[in-house]
């Protein structure tokens, strides 16, 4: 028995041992280098560095632009989540239903999710486009100024990034929501009604509760995206309008590749990581307490 579960333990490892490997060369050490690198005062084209300690990260929490970034990927995260939740459980409600040609519409609903974020942001710039654009060609089908650059534009360009990525993350928070509707029991929506409960009632005292777990998931996943916004900025604003847009990822590569600050942007890449490891951790006791009254 000694040898099979010693044998067994040689062949599991043998089997994770190209999957560590792999983690290890492009996952942890490059974390460990960056690190290393933070500590630095590192321009990446004549290759001078200087030691410097915790300076980088002491001069970026006293930075306005990087303060300005951490706000705007903030302020990006507090609208894109809770809308995409309520459009994904909308849309996951939706498809739901038994009709003839549902999954057409759930294939459809998803397919931004699986295109590229660069074609998909390529596309997003047309749809914006002043005049041409498809949403300012509805308005002036409707005889509403037509004129409005949204991605040029202070007032919207923020909004505008958010209503592409409630579009564009419908598919994936459809499926979850879809899936927790599916795992509640027919059995309670027929007692409901023979209770007389009308069908906004079993929504709210049925279908929001059971999908607690999935909510909780999707918060915390959707959270954690939000705050590493780069492609479509990147794309489509370049961090503008007067900094409207300058999230946390389009401000680390500004220093990193146009500015060639290594040390600089590494330390605000832990910083970055820092911040989306305690707003997890608040959200994973979220979970915990949200866990404990499904299990009730």
């Amino acid at each position: 028995m000694a040898q099979t579960q010693i044998k067994q333990a040689r062949a599991a490892w043998g089997f994770l041992s190209l999957s560590l490997l792999h983690l290890a060369a492009f996952a942890i050490y490059p974390i460990l280098f960056s690190f290393f690198i933070s500590l630095y005062h590192w321009n990446i084209l004549d290759d001078h560095r200087r030691f410097v300690g915790f300076a980088n990260y002491l001069f970026s929490l006293k930075e306005p632009t990087f303060l300005n970034a951490l706000w705007n990927s903030c302020l990006f995260t507090a609208l894109s989540v809770p809308l995409g939740l309520a459009a994904g459980l909308l849309a996951a409600i939706l498809v739901a239903q038994p009709l003839r040609g549902i999954t057409v519409f759930r294939a459809i609903f998803y397919i931004p999710a699986i295109s590229s974020g660069v074609a998909t942001s390529i596309m997003w710039i047309y749809i914006y486009l002043p005049t041409n654009g498809l949403i300012n060609t509805v308005l002036g089908w409707l005889h509403i100024n037509n004129a409005t650059d949204f991605l040029h534009d202070a007032r919207f360009a923020m909004l505008s990034l958010v209503f592409m990525s409630i579009v564009t993350g419908l598919g994936p928070r459809m499926v979850l929501y879809l899936s927790g509707i599916m795992a509640i029991p027919p059995s309670l929506y027929e007692a409901a009604s023979i209770d007389g409960a009308t069908g906004w009632t079993s929504f709210k005292k049925i279908t929001l509760p059971m999908l607690t777990p999935t909510t909780l998931f999707v918060v915390v996943t959707s959270t954690i995206g939000a705050m590493q916004l780069f492609t479509p900025v990147y794309m489509m604003t370049q961090g503008g309008p007067e900094g409207k847009t300058d999230v946390i990822g389009y401000h680390i590569y500004t220093d990193a590749w146009q500015n060639f600050a290594t040390g600089l942007a590494s330390a605000k890449s832990f910083i970055l990581l820092a911040a989306i490891l305690l707003i997890s951790l608040v959200q994973f006791k979220m979970v915990k307490s949200g866990l404990e009254g499904y299990g009730a």
